[in-house]
């Protein structure tokens, strides 16, 4: 639980109580030692690496129908665009119902959708219409999937294994992003793009059958939302009077709008400045998976979560980004695509155990929400502006301002929560190097106060 909300204050987290299922609650694999947390665990796997598989052919397949990297933009803002309409309303939904119930409804709804777009794809009928309305399609369910995933994740491990589970989930999600792209660039090549969207589809299977062998006996009880008027405006409320749970939210929200456009950078600089093919596409991504993998485990070993590393890692992941969009060769470009990744993880699996960590049980499935409406929700308004400045500017130029955006938010709001904690930016050499802290500020009674 956060304990002020300035910049170094952070939802430090330390096991304090029984769980149940057992394991201890130290290590980077910790949270596998409860048994419904490893189904979990388990049957995602399988389902991560079908979804990598459809979203690298998706992109592609666009790509091919169209030759526009706009296009794959408005294929990504279609998939994210409930998320900024709907999103709130998912969360209350999170809240009311049992979130393993809902999750069972809404896994089975994505592999259907991933089995349509299999269907059309194998029988030579699909066009770019069926992709962008499927792609909504998927959006609408994961409005409510996204925030019951999330704030399920606690009742299956309890507060003690919650920050390392959260880790956990996003290594898993990034090593199926290790297979998946690879496994795509193969089919693509070898049989077409129908077979990865049949395998995705029937990737689901996993998930449904390991939320159906859990154990609800050993599930943490969380008191469910009554039905009644007013609950979406209590959660912005809750929120709104909580600056360590608001600028992480507004600070992802930058990143995931105008930093996390990769399928429309890889994809033009693959096409435009590189001139290689779908293996080569699917290795990119595998490179960024990789870094983003290392990044998950090295989250999931630290013990707590600082507000003052998500601004520096936000900050570092924008110069990544515009170095690697000025990068004149290509395996430059490649190598720096793993720290990006490994940055980038850090961003988000820090803003999203410090939310979830400092947020009321009761409340969370409402803040999950909102998170993921900022973070994803902003895809639609991103997207489709950095696909048409790369269709004008060029890649370079694309992925250069999603860096710039990147790493002006996180100076913004690092001098914001500087200021709301009562430091100030400190700036000298360790080591020999240049070193910037935020440190309280001189004054006697500011000091009490930002201690």
């Amino acid at each position: 639980m956060s304990t002020g909300p300035g910049a170094d204050s952070a939802p430090v987290h330390k096991p304090t109580s029984t769980r149940r299922g057992g394991g201890s609650p130290r290590g980077t694999f910790s949270s596998l030692s409860i048994r419904n947390y490893r189904l979990f665990f388990t049957g995602a796997i399988v389902s991560n690496t079908g979804t990598w598989m459809a979203r690298i052919t998706q992109d592609w397949l666009v790509l091919s129908l169209t030759g526009s990297a706009a296009a794959v933009g408005i294929t990504t803002a279609l998939q994210f665009l409930p998320m900024l309409l709907f999103g709130l309303y998912g969360g209350v939904i999170a809240d009311r119902y049992p979130k393993r119930r809902l999750l069972l409804v809404s896994q089975a709804a994505l592999g259907l959708c991933g089995l349509a777009l299999a269907a059309l794809t194998l029988s030579g009928q699909v066009q770019v219409w069926h992709v962008y309305l499927i792609a909504f399609l998927l959006g609408m369910v994961t409005v409510v999937d996204n925030p019951a995933r999330q704030s399920f994740v606690s009742e299956m491990v309890g507060p003690d294994q919650l920050r390392n589970a959260v880790s956990l989930n996003s290594a898993n999600f990034q090593s199926a992003r290790l297979v998946g792209p690879a496994v795509a660039g193969v089919l693509i090549a070898g049989v077409g793009s129908g077979w990865a969207f049949l395998i995705n589809g029937l990737s689901f299977l996993a998930p449904l059958a390991a939320l159906w062998l859990m154990r609800t006996s050993e599930l943490h009880r969380v008191e469910r939302a009554p039905r009644g008027k007013g609950q979406l405006r209590e959660g912005l409320r809750y929120v709104a009077g909580r600056p360590d749970l608001i600028w992480p939210i507004v600070l992802v929200g930058f990143i995931g709008t105008f930093g996390f456009n990769f399928p429309i950078w890889l994809t033009a600089f693959s096409e435009e400045v590189f001139h290689v093919g779908a293996g080569t596409y699917g290795f990119l991504n595998t490179l960024m998976a990789a870094g983003s993998l290392a990044g998950a485990l090295l989250a999931a070993r630290r013990g707590s979560t600082r507000l003052r590393m998500l601004v520096v890692a936000a900050g570092v992941f924008g110069v990544l980004e515009i170095a690697a969009a000025l990068s004149p060769s290509f395996w430059l470009f490649a190598l720096l695509l793993v720290p990006i990744g490994m940055i980038g993880l850090t961003v988000n699996i820090t803003a999203n155990s410090a939310v979830q960590m400092a947020t009321d049980p009761a409340m969370r499935g409402r803040v999950m929400s909102l998170y993921m409406m900022v973070f994803a929700g902003g895809t639609p308004i991103g997207a489709p502006l950095l696909g048409w400045v790369t269709d004008t500017y060029g890649p370079r130029v694309g992925f250069a301002t999603g860096g710039l955006v990147s790493l002006a938010a996180a100076a913004v709001i690092g001098l914001v929560l500087a200021r709301i904690g009562n430091l100030r930016v400190a700036m000298d050499w360790r080591g020999g190097h240049p070193s910037v802290r935020f440190v309280p500020r001189a004054t006697p009674e500011r000091l009490a106060t930002a201690a």
